[in-house]
């Protein structure tokens, strides 16, 4: 092609190269040759309204044509649409053809496509052209993919959530609506993927969908993934999911045939699409941790290995934060329908998603639903923290590298003060960490009462060294070994897998510190401590984070992992040590790129691709002034880990990516192999050469040593200034939700006392409280979990927890919690008092009352008394009948008790139910 072509044979080169990517050979209408290929584009083929630009024959049989137009002409290719469908509705010379069904409209730049055998054919952006197998396939089937849509039968809601069911449907819908982008936004908890492996169970059952990829951008998430199609049920088939479907998970750039759903990070599709190996170590980072975008990401180009069809439709899970710059390429490829996954999205999801959100479950309605626990704030601050400190000149300090955790004992030159940003990035206090940790083991008798063991705690630490640092103290403060408190992270010794499973299942350990491996999308069920010892300025991270401690898990099953607790989780605690509830948010992660950006995030935007000159540059600078304070050890270690590259060899590939002169050299070369080409064209692939030479020596061991051994000339351990705790007590806003709470559900029984049986004893007719009996309870509890979801039990009983200091506010079940709460509210006991401990006080009151005359129970008699106390503390009322039944009738029932007690019976029993429930 030559400079001086005209627009519109520029154009259809750029077709005729996309055609020849997509499998097609373009021919001259009088040249045709049908063995070139099983694909034929003919040009200037004769139909009864004049030469179509393509026609497009699979097997000698015309499927399709191509309406070409200049490659300025990109706004009118919806303009032209109609002169598309007259050509494909016209005879063809010397064919007794049909309408057309395939029918494209493109400038080489921007293609268009209609399937016109769709119910209502739309057309719709395409990366490139379909391949010729590709049509041949869809003409065998008798119907489209949107049509067979239409016909997918009602869902079956057994086994599903409202909220899932309503997900489901109205995702269904949309689907048959053919709208090509659909978001589900559930709660952290709810379901999604669950939500989602049952619709794509039903689109490859009852839509005959031929793939599904579903992506994820951590590999912690894909195997998570893969764990829950393995064990997928359907309500409709008694195999599981994995029996009826191959599902693939991408560990490689093989894709199977024969696989109908693959998961993948999105990381790893990136490469595969740009046929690049894989720096495995991407897949691990969390893009939330990530605080750079790239301006000019990489552009991806046709892989004729993976057709822009591969898939019929693509699940983005966490969907929030990868769908933007770098990532969108991989969604922008493929003609599949695209449906996000996330619980938090931001204003751009939703634009990304064309609004279309086909379900909204926010936290709010999982909390009303019962699906989430409700969290409260206990906040603990200390004087550093808040303020920082001052080291004076001349004194003595430890200077530690993080990677080797090596020491070296330094003496100040001059004054060094920091603030409580700077805690465990430049400087370590140990005390400021010890003062946190010893006011959380201090408070936990306050945030958790009863307890004997520590509730399933997740610390969230600000880098690898800072959770070593934490895991020390802990094990110190809480006198405990290894197993107590682990590291969960990418780079902890242990296996990560197998100390998140032990975390998540066995008793120990019971406190695991992480950065950011299990900060999003991992389910630790028992999980019922967050403690926040990094602050987070990203809302929706943030979101995603306190999302760890929300699920549900029954009481059975939390016994299991923490044999104190008395109730299934019924709410989660916050331990806030850094101010992270209360600090600013924003709803993105930052796009600065230049002044201001972490070392860190230079090196992970240059290494992902990134194309923003100010970048390179940054780097370069920032790694030419390191090289200047390295040793000589430290210059070698660098060229071990980048492939033999020194520091300044690496600076000088990052200046050269930019560098006009050494672009022109480069092109010039390109122009000499490659005289076809344009004089633009080899500036471009000069350039990109010569980037991805730069970009070439990052990976992640490298990125890793450079910003470890940048710190080892930087981090300071301060051991002379000893902290405080200044503030450890429940949040503000947990006191006055806790307050709003207890007073809702007072108004509630005041509304409804006089409507319920027990309501109106306690009310009413309190001296006759013995006769509430356990239906009684349960009728009233019914009620509230049919009407007031909100109200309970065992969440009233901890709101009463942080605004009284009650007589054991720990209830056994959710009956006995809820005559506790009753007997509170109509104010029988001034404070919340477990009703256990109720009946034991007015059991120890009645039987010395009983035996302060000359009547003395016998160890028999007070046996069967106890076992009657007992009873009630769970019943609330004993009758005669009763005593045929366990627990009584194994120790003889009520001939037993009439042999000890004779004709008092009757009275003992009467009295007992009086005074126990006094």
């Amino acid at each position: 092609m030559s400079d001086n072509q005209n627009p519109e044979q520029e154009a259809r080169d750029k077709i005729d190269r996309k055609l020849n990517d997509s499998g097609w050979v373009v021919q001259k209408r009088n040249q045709i040759d049908w063995n070139a290929s099983r694909g034929v584009a003919v040009r200037e083929y004769w139909t009864d309204v004049g030469p179509s630009d393509y026609v497009l024959f699979v097997e000698k049989v015309a499927v399709g044509i191509i309406e070409a137009k200049k490659a300025e002409e990109g706004h009118k290719l919806t303009v032209v649409e109609e002169q598309s469908a007259e050509y494909a509705t016209s005879k063809l010379k010397f064919l007794d053809n049909g309408r057309l069904p395939f029918v494209y409209e493109s400038n080489g730049e921007l293609t268009r496509f209609t399937d016109y055998r769709d119910p209502k054919p739309r057309s719709r952006p395409v990366f490139s052209f379909h391949r010729p197998e590709t049509f041949r396939t869809w003409l065998k089937k008798e119907r489209s993919l949107r049509e067979r849509l239409l016909d997918i039968p009602g869902l079956g809601t057994k086994g599903l959530r409202d909220c899932q069911v309503k997900a489901i449907m109205n995702l269904e819908n949309s689907f048959k609506d053919n709208r090509p982008r659909a978001l589900i936004q559930m709660a952290t908890g709810s379901g999604k993927t669950y939500t989602a492996i049952t619709f794509i169970y039903r689109l490859l059952k009852y839509a005959d969908a031929k793939k599904v990829l579903f992506l994820v951008d951590t590999r912690n998430l894909g195997e998570q993934a893969e764990q829950e199609f393995m064990a997928y049920v359907p309500n409709d088939d008694n195999r599981k999911f994995t029996e009826l479907y191959n599902v693939q998970r991408l560990r490689s750039n093989y894709i199977a045939s024969d696989s109908q759903v693959c998961i993948s990070t999105i990381q790893r599709f990136y490469s595969i699409l740009k046929d690049e190996e894989l720096d495995e170590e991407t897949e691990e980072e969390n893009p939330a941790e990530r605080k750079w975008q790239p301006k000019e990401p990489i552009p991806v180009v046709y892989n004729e290995k993976i057709p822009i069809e591969e898939f019929d439709f693509v699940v983005i899970d966490e969907c929030h934060r990868s769908i933007y710059n770098l990532w969108q390429q991989v969604l922008d490829y493929f003609d599949s329908f695209l449906i996000g996954l996330t619980a938090t999205p931001d204003k751009r999801t939703f634009g990304f998603f064309n609004e279309n959100v086909v379900s909204e479950y926010s936290y709010e309605e999982a909390v009303a639903d019962g699906v989430n626990v409700i969290y409260d704030v206990y906040t603990i601050e200390t004087e550093i923290t808040k303020n920082g400190a001052q080291i004076r000149a001349r004194e003595f300090v430890d200077k530690r590298e993080k990677l080797s955790r090596r020491k070296r004992w330094e003496q100040l030159d001059e004054d060094l003060i920091y603030n409580g940003k700077q805690l465990d990035r430049d400087v370590v206090n140990p005390s400021q960490i010890r003062n946190v940790i010893r006011a959380f083991r201090d408070k936990l008798p306050e945030i958790f009462p009863g307890r004997s063991e520590i509730p399933k705690t997740l610390v969230f630490a600000k880098t690898d060294s800072h959770a070593d640092d934490i895991i020390q103290i802990v094990r110190e403060e809480f006198g405990e070994g290894n197993a107590f408190c682990k590291k969960v992270t990418y780079k902890a010794e242990d296996d990560p897998k197998s100390v998140l499973a032990a975390f998540r299942n066995d008793y120990n350990p019971r406190i695991a510190v992480t950065v950011d491996m299990i900060a999003t999308g991992t389910d630790v069920k028992p999980l019922e401590c967050l403690l926040f010892m990094r602050d987070v300025r990203s809302r929706n991270y943030f979101e995603q984070m306190k999302g760890r401690g929300t699920r549900t898990i029954e009481y059975d099953d939390l016994k299991k992992v923490t044999p104190s607790v008395v109730s299934a989780k019924t709410h989660f605690v916050i331990v806030d040590a850094v101010g992270v509830t209360k600090s600013m948010k924003t709803d993105s992660r930052p796009l600065e790129r230049k002044k201001g950006v972490a070392l860190k995030d230079l090196l992970a935007a240059v290494t992902f691709g990134a194309q923003d000159e100010d970048l390179y540059v940054s780097l370069a600078n920032r790694l030419a002034r390191l090289n200047r304070q390295l040793t000589d050890e430290e210059r070698d270690n660098f060229a071990q880990k980048a492939d033999g590259k020194t520091v300044n060899q690496t600076v000088r590939d990052l200046l050269n990516a930019y560098n006009p002169d050494i672009i022109e050299t480069k092109a010039f070369d390109i122009k000499q192999r490659q005289p076809e080409m344009t004089e633009s064209q080899v500036k471009v692939q000069a350039q990109q050469e010569l980037i991805d030479v730069a970009r070439s020596t990052f990976t992640g061991k490298l990125n890793e040593y450079i910003e470890n051994v940048r710190r080892v000339h930087e981090q300071i351990i301060d051991t002379v200034n000893i902290d405080n705790v200044t503030r450890a007590e429940w949040d503000k806003d947990a006191v006055a939700n806790a307050e709003e709470l207890v007073n809702d559900f007072k108004t509630y029984l005041e509304v409804h006392r006089d409507e319920i049986t027990a309501l109106k004893i306690f009310y009413n007719q309190p001296f006759r409280r013995r006769e509430v009996t356990f239906n009684m309870i349960k009728e009233v509890l019914e009620k509230l979990k049919m009407e007031k979801p909100q109200f309970a039990p065992f969440r009233l009983c901890h709101a009463y927890e942080q605004l009284e200091k009650g007589n054991g506010n720990s209830p056994k079940n959710e009956l006995t919690a809820l005559v506790s709460l009753i007997r509170r509210v109509t104010e029988i006991d001034p404070v919340l008092t477990a009703y256990d401990l109720t009946v034991n006080r007015n059991f120890q009151d009645w039987v010395f009352s009983k035996q302060a005359g000359t009547l003395k129970f016998n160890e028999d008699q007070m046996n069967w008394l106890r076992m009657i106390k007992d009873y009630v503390s769970n019943s609330f009322h004993l009758e005669i009948d009763d005593l045929d039944y366990t627990p009584f009738d194994a120790m003889g029932g009520r001939g037993k008790m009439y042999q000890l007690f004779g004709d008092e019976m009757n009275v003992i029993i009467s009295e007992l139910n009086e005074a126990l429930a006094a």
